[in-house]
């Protein structure tokens, strides 16, 4: 899938091509890895729920060729940008999903990978119903910033396992004549399989 703002076939679109706005987004680093857990293939339907900027959701478009990602973002700011996004990089296989999951997610496609990022405080009500929903051989990849969100899931729900990996970035910046560590939040990404 070509595009002149973004020509490459691997993720990890540099974050400032992104439009923003104040609206919390993944960050590259983090993306590439997600996307590596999550194992997307192309014809695949998507869910990224807690979608943002939509950073996670494009990212993930371009792997799945014939596919579908649902944006699912329940911030009427974040859908307007995941809408921005989607067409400031040349993708229709994106469909941004205004509503609170799980309600709003009652409406999709079955998915074959979900992405959660958000679950404004859902995450026991959202993963329950993902499990219910998720096709065989199925994969659900969780992007966790607290600590509580890691605690609830260092158990895995019954019947699943789960791999949980933290990311610490730093990237260089410039500081007078040399270069300094800047380091971004810790990331956990929680991988779920079914046993």
């Amino acid at each position: 899938m070509e595009n002149k703002l973004w020509p490459y076939l691997t993720p990890g679109i540099p974050d400032e091509m992104f439009i923003r706005g104040k609206i919390p987004m993944t960050k590259e680093e983090i993306r590439v890895v997600t996307l590596a857990k999550a194992r997307p293939a192309p014809g695949q339907i998507i869910w990224d729920v807690g979608a943002g900027t939509g950073s996670l959701s494009i990212e993930a478009a371009r792997l799945v060729p014939g596919g579908t990602v649902y944006a699912v973002e329940k911030n009427p700011a974040g859908i307007d940008l995941i809408v921005q996004n989607t067409r400031r990089f040349g993708l229709d296989n994106v469909i941004p999903v205004a509503g609170e999951a799980p309600a709003v997610l009652k409406e999709l496609p079955s998915p074959h990978r979900v992405l959660i990022g958000g679950s404004g405080g859902r995450l026991a009500e959202i993963l329950q119903y993902v499990i219910k929903r998720l096709m065989p051989d199925g994969r659900i990849v969780i992007n966790a910033v607290t600590l509580e969100t890691v605690a609830r899931l260092i158990v895995p729900p019954e019947g699943w396992q789960s791999e949980i990996v933290q990311l610490q970035v730093s990237r260089s910046v410039p500081a007078g004549q040399v270069h300094m560590w800047r380091a971004l939040n810790p990331v956990c990404i929680i991988t779920l399989d079914k046993q």
